[in-house]
Parts: structure tokens; C-alpha cells; sequence
């Protein structure tokens, strides 16, 4: 059984930095893209960065500049960098990845989601 495990997330004051990390675990083939999303209170889940295994990358027009998602494909790891953090990016963040498992069989999974909560 395949899990996404998040960790990283708090409390920061405007202009603070917070990086999130993302592990997958279980029996894993390899990972194809992966994600993070947020959903902020009465809003719809928005994708925030996403990354594919080879590396290219795209983010949300709000964090252009100041967030940055890397990841280690050899600890099957994800991490968002979160810099000159807004109010406005107060949400739960949620981990997302495309996983081979077994018989080459691809779903797509998510972590817990990890509240970030940035002070004015």
C-alpha cells in the first residue's frame, strides 16, 4: 500500500519561510509527476507547483518567484521551499503523485495535507 507522508508545515509571519516535505512509501514502481496543492477555507483546491521525473516544472502565477518544488527521486521525496510568505497563502497544502505500483499499474495518491498558517 502506497502512502504519502507530509511534514513541514506551521505558523510563519508575513515575509517567513517554510519548507514542506512529501515522502512516498509502500511498494513503488517509480513516480511520475508530482504536486503540491493547497485549499484555503470556503476556496477550491489550486495546484501550486508541479514537478515531473524529468525535472520540468510549473507553478501557480500567485507563487511564481517565491516558492520553489524540487525533489529526490532516489527517497521518492517532493519538498515545496516557501519564501516571502503572504496571508493570502494560508491553506492546507496537499502532496500529490502519480505512482507505479505493482503490474505496472499507475493511480494517483495524496498525502494528509500539513496547514500553513502565515501571520499578518
Amino acid at each position: 500500500q502506497v502512502q504519502l507522508v507530509e511534514s513541514g508545515g506551521g505558523l510563519v509571519q508575513a515575509g517567513g519561510s517554510l519548507r514542506l516535505s512529501c515522502a512516498a512509501s509502500g511498494t513503488i514502481y517509480s513516480i511520475n509527476d508530482m504536486a503540491w496543492y493547497r485549499q484555503a477555507p470556503g476556496k477550491q483546491r489550486e495546484l501550486v507547483a508541479a514537478n515531473s521525473r524529468g525535472g520540468r516544472t510549473n507553478y501557480a502565477d500567485s507563487v511564481k518567484g517565491r516558492f520553489t518544488i524540487s525533489r529526490d527521486n532516489a527517497k521518492n521525496t517532493v519538498y515545496l521551499q516557501m519564501n516571502s510568505l503572504k496571508p493570502e497563502d494560508t491553506a492546507v497544502y496537499y502532496c500529490n503523485a502519480e505512482i507505479v505500483t505493482r503490474f505496472a499499474r499507475t493511480d494517483t495518491y495524496w498525502g494528509q495535507g500539513t496547514q500553513v498558517t502565515v501571520s499578518s
